[in-house]
Formats: C-alpha cells, structure tokens, sequence
C-alpha cells in the first residue's frame, strides 16, 4: 500500500455517535474489537454494544478507551461530546494566563539552545514561536510566505523558499513528508491531510539512493551566505499535557552537525546582540 493511497483513506467522515467514533478509531490502529476490550478490561460483547449503539458507555469508560486507543486530547472531547458529557480538557490560547509557566517554559528551551536555531509549532506546523536565531536563516524569502500563518513544511518545501537552498532536498522533504504521514494516519486531521497532499505535489526531486543502514538521522543541509550550514535536529513534546493546545504543541531544535556550522552560527548570534 503506498503512502497517498494509505492517507488518502484517513479521510474522516463525521460518525453519528459515539460508537462510529470509537470503531473508527479501533479501526485506525488495526485492533479487533477482542483486542481492545482486553486492553480495556471490559467484554467484546460489551464494547460491541456500545460500538453499534445498543449499549452508552459511561463517562469513565470513553475515556478509558480513547486512552487505550491513544486518541489525540482534541478527538477526546469529541467522544465525550458525542456520548453525550461535557468535553474534559480544555483547550486555551497560548497566551491565557493559565498557561503562563508553559510559556515560561517554552521560552526558556528556545533561548537556551541558543547559538543554534529552535522553533515552536501547532498540531499543523505552523510556526508558534521561535528563537533569535530562526529569521537570519529566512532572509531573502518572499515576505508571501513569511505572513502569518508561517506553515514551516510548507516554507521547507516551496519552491520559492527553502527548497533549492537546501542541498539534500529530497533526502530532506522525503523525511519530513514521511512525518507528515505518520502524523495523518494517527489523528485523520482534515487540515494535516490537505497539507499532505500540497506538499506532495511541489516538483522535488527522488531520492538518489537508499539512505545506508547505519544512519541515525537525516541532517538538515542549508546554503547560506555561498556555504553550507549542516543542522541535526530533534522534535520535544510536552510528556504529559492536560490542555489541548500543550498536547499538540511541539518544539524542533537543531544542533551543528560540524564545526563551521557550529562557528558560523556563533558570529551570527555576536552579530544580533
């Protein structure tokens, strides 16, 4: 099966209880119904019910099952929804007072990793915040693209953006055109969806060979300035959220893979101060 056609049946339709979200679910992480009413401690005779309808699952149940299922925290609060309960996870604009010491911390982690570039995006990557050191690397794009909403996949694969600055760009894009997927398969996001097929469809080249089988990650190479700056990068999360927008907020920081990325990016941050 290949990835278009995979993704392509994520396409979510709107169930009209309770029980189509769960089977949907159930379905979208190819478990039986034995299996996840194993998981769940309860019967399949009774998880059956309540999939059809013949059987409402209480409060506590929908949410045992959407854990056992790992449903992102926003699909959730549609099952409790759709079982007729109040939504249990709130969902606050990052700026909300009561999510100040996340903030705090969020900052903090960009600043820190300074000399190096770090951004923080949402659950459609498109960029929340970002430390100093992120906007000398986008000098010279479009301001088009630069508009907000930055969507950072889409300025990594656009033709007018970071695409032919980037010397591995279809080792690159490859690699993050397979997050992408991964991320569409697990929570069917209409939204990530369209994306998916965007970006699928700028003109990028294959790639040239199999990746060789030691490889522990795909850098990150960027011209900039007539040379080549070459970045490892690593992707945090917040482990445990209780809020919708920290569970679907995520941090990409990127390390020098080498001395003169690591040098350069030392005169660029000298040169902000």
């Amino acid at each position: 099966m290949n990835a278009q056609a995979s993704t392509a049946r994520a396409e979510p339709t709107r169930p009209a209880h309770v029980g189509d979200h769960l089977r949907e679910w159930r379905q979208r992480r190819h478990l039986s119904q034995l299996d996840l009413a194993v998981d769940a401690e309860i019967s399949a005779r009774h998880l059956s019910f309540v999939e059809t309808g013949r059987a409402a699952p209480s409060r506590d149940m929908v949410l045992k099952l959407a854990e056992r299922l790992n449903v992102p925290l926003r699909e959730r609060n549609v099952l409790l929804v759709a079982a007729g309960f109040a939504p249990a996870f709130p969902q606050r604009a990052l700026d909300d007072p009561a999510l100040k010491s996340a903030r705090a911390a969020i900052e903090l982690v960009l600043k820190a990793h300074e000399p190096n570039p770090a951004l923080a995006y949402d659950r459609h990557w498109n960029l929340v915040t970002a430390n100093r050191m992120v906007a000398p690397l986008l000098e010279g794009l479009p301001q088009h693209l630069l508009a907000p909403p930055v969507n950072i996949l889409r300025l990594a694969f656009h033709p007018e953006a970071l695409a032919p600055r980037t010397v591995n760009v279809a080792e690159w894009c490859g690699h993050l055109l397979e997050r992408l997927h991964r991320q569409c398969e697990t929570t069917a996001d209409p939204e990530l969806l369209k994306l998916y097929h965007e970006l699928r469809a700028y003109p990028l080249p294959a790639r040239a060979a199999p990746l060789p089988p030691d490889s522990v990650a795909i850098p990150f190479r960027l011209r900039h300035g007539g040379e080549v700056l070459t970045f490892m990068s690593t992707t945090m999360v917040f482990g445990t959220p209780v809020d919708v927008t920290l569970s679907e907020l995520a941090l990409e920081t990127f390390f020098s893979a080498d001395d003169l990325t690591a040098e350069r990016m030392r005169q660029m941050a000298a040169s902000l101060k």
